[in-house]
C-alpha cells in the first residue's frame, strides 16, 4: 500500500504521538459537526477512498465514520490550515455526527457573558 504523498506529509505538523486534529465540516452549510484525529495513514485512507478514516486514540485503530452506524462522511473536500496543525474536511454528512445521535458533536453551549443569542 502506497505511502501519503512526501509532499502532503511534509506539510504536516503532527502531535509528539504523530497525530493531526481534524473537523469535520458539513460542505453545504458550514455547520461544524466533530473533531477527531488522523495520523498519516488516515489522511493517505481519506484521500485514496473519499470516506474520512480517523485515528481511534481510545481504541488504537483505525475507523471509518460511519461504517457500522451508516452515519458515513462522503469527503468533499480536504484543507490544511496554515500552521499545518489542523485539517478541516469538508463532508456530507449521512445522519448524526456525534455517536450520541446529536447532529453535531458541538451542541452543547457553554453560555458566555454579554454573548448574544
Amino acid at each position: 500500500m502506497p505511502a501519503l504523498d512526501p509532499e502532503v506529509a511534509d506539510l504536516l505538523a503532527r502531535t509528539p504521538d504523530g497525530l493531526v486534529a481534524a473537523v469535520a465540516q458539513q460542505h453545504d452549510t458550514g455547520e461544524v459537526l466533530m473533531l477527531a484525529w488522523m495520523d498519516d495513514e488516515a489522511l493517505r485512507r481519506t484521500l485514496a477512498t473519499g470516506e474520512a478514516t480517523y485515528w481511534s486514540r481510545s481504541r488504537g485503530e483505525y475507523w471509518v465514520k460511519g461504517a457500522t452506524s451508516g452515519h458515513r462522511q462522503a469527503v468533499r473536500e480536504v484543507r490544511l490550515d496554515c500552521d499545518g496543525d489542523a485539517l478541516l474536511l469538508q463532508v456530507d454528512q449521512t445522519g448524526p455526527a456525534c455517536h450520541t445521535g446529536e447532529r453535531s458533536c458541538f451542541h452543547r453551549p457553554l453560555g458566555v457573558p454579554g454573548a448574544a443569542g
